[in-house]
């Protein structure tokens, strides 16, 4: 599901492929918006409080890392995520980061 919801990005450049910038392989690019993406696929409405708080724990300063990593090569950065509750516990946390639902996955 993770490469097919990437595959997907609208005008992503590279579909079937990572995008290695920064030494980082991002999950798509969108070349002429400048625009790299890392998509998160969990069930993330599905998992109890407790593993919601370990989930967020990790991506959280991962999506950060990630965010610096594009800006310094002149990327921006978006996060794809799969529902409202996981769009919303990422913006609360981080609320600079650019996170949207992805409706095509």
């Amino acid at each position: 599901m993770h490469n097919t919801c990437a595959d997907k990005v609208p005008n992503n450049g590279f579909p079937g492929f990572d995008a290695l910038i920064n030494g980082k392989h991002f999950d798509a690019i969108q070349i002429r918006a400048g625009m790299l993406w890392e998509i998160k696929t969990d069930n993330f409405d599905t998992y109890s409080r407790a593993l919601r708080d370990i989930v967020l724990g990790k991506q959280v300063p991962e999506l950060r890392r990630e965010r610096e990593l594009a800006r310094a090569c002149g990327f921006n950065f978006r996060v794809g995520v799969r529902s409202a509750a996981h769009m919303a516990a990422l913006e609360e946390l981080e609320p600079t980061l650019d996170v949207v639902v992805m409706d095509w996955c």
